[in-house]
Parts: structure tokens; C-alpha cells; sequence
């Protein structure tokens, strides 16, 4: 008599964390500015940072990618320990600080052409112009950066973060300095690229921003809470400096 067997039971394959903070203290030295965080962040999730001005939103954030030493606590991103001198970290980590970081040698167009060619993207002029016209940068392709205003400068920033691959994106407040029609606009994309498979970590202050973006968020404060992203945007909405 034959034995029956019973096919194999298909269970979901358990999701990988792209990000995962545990019991992580972020600070200078050996003084934590808030809480202890802990969260996993997984391909195709976007988790908000917000909470008041000076809470540490952004010391987290930059503890997170290794920029500053954890005062306790550790972060893995992709599985692995955090070194932003690696291959593997500058590959798949794309990060746009509030800072004007650029070479004021070179024009916004030579800005994109070193991240996207470094980055081994093909059809570099293409993907270029794309993102100009997408920041409505294109007749400023040629101009230095100190020729720009502020906002301009920001949108070159945010412009080398999409002109090359990533799997997470990092982005501490990416609507500041941006007019309302251009915040709508980053933020119905970035949602899309979260639909699609991006995991992304933004701190914001922006509730119209955080509730078209976010799947997830924490409130950063001298105790952490996690919130929905409906509860996040109505936590901030009273100290949004962005509202028209």
C-alpha cells in the first residue's frame, strides 16, 4: 500500500529588515538627547521620525547610517553592522542630510553626472535630465551651486539621491525649503517608490508630507512612542512651519 504525502504547507517567507535599531541611544559622548528606539524597518515601508524641533529626530536618524556613535545600542542595516565606508552600505544607502553639502566648482549637472556614473547607472544622460526636469532644474543644469537660492540648492541635493540606486533612502526634513506644489509632488512619488520596494527613514514636520508618505512613525521625545501615521500628523500639525 502506497503512503500518501501530503504536499508541502507554502507559509510566507519572513520579511527581511532593511533596517533594525535595537534599544538604540542616540546622543554626543555619553548623553543621550531622548529616548531609547527601537524599530524595524522592511523594503516597501516608509517609518517617520517627528516629534518638536531639538527632540533628536535628526541625531537619530544620523546614529542610524553610522554618521554619529551611538551612545548605546546597535544598528543593523541589510543584516549587517553599520560602516558608511563600505561597498555594500554606499551601494544601497542614499542619504540627503539638511546640509548643502556640494563642490562649488561644479555645476548641478556635474553634481548628478559624478553620483549616477559612480554609481554604475546606465543611460546617465537620460536619467539626468529626468531628474532635472523633475526638479525643475533643467535651465540651471549649467549653474554653480552658490549661484542657486536655498530652495534650488535643496532640490540639487534631493535630485543626487534619485539619480542613482538605492534600497534605503534616508531623508532628514526633505520639504523644507520647498514651495507646495514641489513637497506634493516629492511626496506622491516617494510613496510610490515605498509601494514599490523602497524601504525609506524620513524625519518631517510636515503632517500633509508625513500622511501622504509614511506607512509607520515614532514620536521622538525623552520617551519614545510609535504611532500611526494618521496619529503622527495630527501630534505635529500644531508646529508645522510649512503650513500655508
Amino acid at each position: 500500500m502506497s503512503k500518501t504525502t501530503n504536499p508541502p504547507v507554502n507559509t510566507p517567507a519572513r520579511r527581511k529588515d532593511v533596517v533594525r535599531a535595537e534599544k538604540l541611544q542616540a546622543g554626543y559622548g555619553t548623553t543621550a538627547v531622548c529616548g531609547v528606539v527601537s524599530f524595524s524597518l522592511h523594503a516597501g515601508q516608509a517609518l517617520a521620525l517627528v516629534g518638536p524641533n531639538g527632540a533628536g529626530k535628526s541625531t537619530v536618524v544620523k546614529t542610524v547610517v553610522g554618521q554619529l556613535e551611538a551612545v548605546s545600542g546597535t544598528t543593523l542595516i541589510n543584516g549587517s553592522k553599520v560602516d558608511d565606508r563600505t561597498l555594500d552600505f554606499r551601494r544601497e544607502v542614499a542619504v540627503v542630510f539638511d546640509d548643502d553639502a556640494f563642490f562649488p566648482a561644479l555645476t548641478v549637472e556635474e553634481h548628478l553626472a559624478i553620483v549616477s556614473a559612480g554609481h554604475g547607472v546606465d543611460d546617465v544622460e537620460d536619467v539626468i535630465a529626468a531628474e532635472l526636469e523633475f526638479f525643475g532644474l533643467s535651465t540651471l543644469a549649467k549653474s554653480r551651486p552658490y549661484n542657486l537660492s536655498s530652495g534650488q540648492r535643496r532640490r540639487m541635493l534631493l535630485a543626487s539621491a534619485f539619480v542613482r540606486p538605492r534600497s534605503l533612502l534616508v531623508l532628514d526634513e526633505p520639504e523644507q525649503r520647498l514651495d507646495t506644489a514641489m513637497r506634493h509632488r516629492l511626496a506622491t512619488r516617494l510613496r510610490a517608490e515605498v509601494d514599490a520596494g523602497l524601504a525609506l527613514l524620513v524625519v518631517t514636520h510636515d503632517p500633509d508630507f508625513l500622511s501622504t508618505v509614511a506607512t509607520k512613525a515614532l514620536f521622538i521625545a525623552d520617551t519614545i512612542h510609535t504611532m500611526t501615521p494618521a496619529q503622527a500628523a495630527v501630534a505635529i500639525a500644531s508646529e508645522n512651519p510649512h503650513a500655508d
